[in-house]
């Protein structure tokens, strides 16, 4: 099955995504075969849509990690679903891309590096005023597949979209048929903490935030997290150009990166999951080592554990089709 270009097909979908409401789709400008949307699903929070497929299929929605914008989940890895029947569904985190950006004023600076260190010491962080935490970013995946009128959706979910995505499966169990985890965590104190390469991509800085500065800076942080021998530094540092010109908002990262130390465990959250749960983690993580998916799958109750030789903290190309097959048949 190959994908037709936008420019031989209608400028709005077929009559058949009616069922998702009054939505205004329009031609995707980072696919040849999505739609977009920005869709308001209240609270003052509009999330940045795109989506693709027959909705008669079913529904896959894919939820990005820390800082990073619908763009995470390539136009390859998404093709390879649609051609296995599923519609599906990527979107940018408030904070990130063309979503909602939070703006509180007089929140306090915080001190990431120290709260991840209570963290790791089961000391708790809750007492910190931040803009937002996980809770909240999984009501807004809520809302939006209420806004979009879905349910039994088969909900996916990378490192810090993943344990966005176990609140939004254990607090909304209606919703969610089929949880699907990449290289994500509980959160749980005393887990093994990052190696110290990858450790290090929470401490260095860009030289600057201009673009040059943030696409060398990207490319090192793919190096440093992922999949040994599978960098494809021309592809990299083109995804992270094309992310600072469509939005570039550095305090989105930090206010994500505190909503997660400000969240701490979930393993509340993790214990309710009804949904039948696939955790995916690769061997060279190390970022989040394997050990964190393994514990979830104790956890987690109805879970399955799947580990993939050589794969670190990312998606690259060589496993695309490895993972849509694991992740299709647990779906099926």
């Amino acid at each position: 099955m190959t994908s037709t270009p936008f420019h031989t097909q209608p400028r709005t979908p077929p009559d058949s995504w009616q069922r998702f409401g009054q939505i205004d789709w329009y031609p995707s400008d980072l696919s040849d075969h999505l739609y977009q949307a920005i869709i308001d699903i209240g609270d003052g929070i509009r999330l940045c849509v795109e989506a693709g497929g027959n909705p008669d299929n079913p529904v896959m929605i894919f939820v990005a990690g820390l800082g990073s914008q619908m763009l995470f989940w390539s136009d390859d890895f998404l093709k390879l679903f649609m051609e296995a029947g599923f519609f599906v569904i990527r979107f940018d985190n408030r904070d990130t891309g063309l979503s909602s950006k939070i703006q509180i004023d007089g929140l306090p600076r915080l001190n990431p590096l120290k709260m991840m260190l209570k963290m790791q010491a089961g000391l708790s962080n809750r007492q910190e005023q931040v803009a937002y935490t996980l809770t909240d970013m999984a009501e807004d995946v809520a809302r939006l597949i209420k806004t979009l009128q879905l349910s039994q959706v088969n909900l996916v979910g990378a490192s810090m979209g993943g344990m966005i995505a176990q609140i939004v499966a254990a607090r909304y169990p209606k919703y969610i048929q089929n949880l699907i985890l990449l290289f994500s965590t509980s959160n749980r104190a005393f887990l093994r903490p990052p190696n110290p390469k990858q450790f290090m991509t929470f401490i260095r800085r860009p030289e600057s935030h201009s673009q040059r500065d943030m696409v060398r800076h990207s490319v090192w942080f793919m190096t440093a997290v992922g999949s040994p021998g599978h960098l494809d530094i021309k592809g990299t540092r083109a995804i992270a150009e094309k992310r600072y010109q469509r939005n570039f908002h550095p305090l989105g990262v930090s206010q994500q990166l505190t909503a997660i130390l400000a969240s701490g465990s979930i393993l509340r959250f993790s214990r309710q999951i009804k949904a039948k749960t696939l955790i995916i983690h690769g061997d060279k993580d190390g970022l989040l080592p394997a050990s964190h998916g393994k514990l979830l799958a104790k956890t987690i109750p109805n879970a399955s554990f799947t580990l993939v030789q050589g794969l670190g903290h990312d998606l690259p190309a060589y496993y695309h089709a490895h993972l849509v097959d694991l992740i299709s048949r647990h779906c099926r």
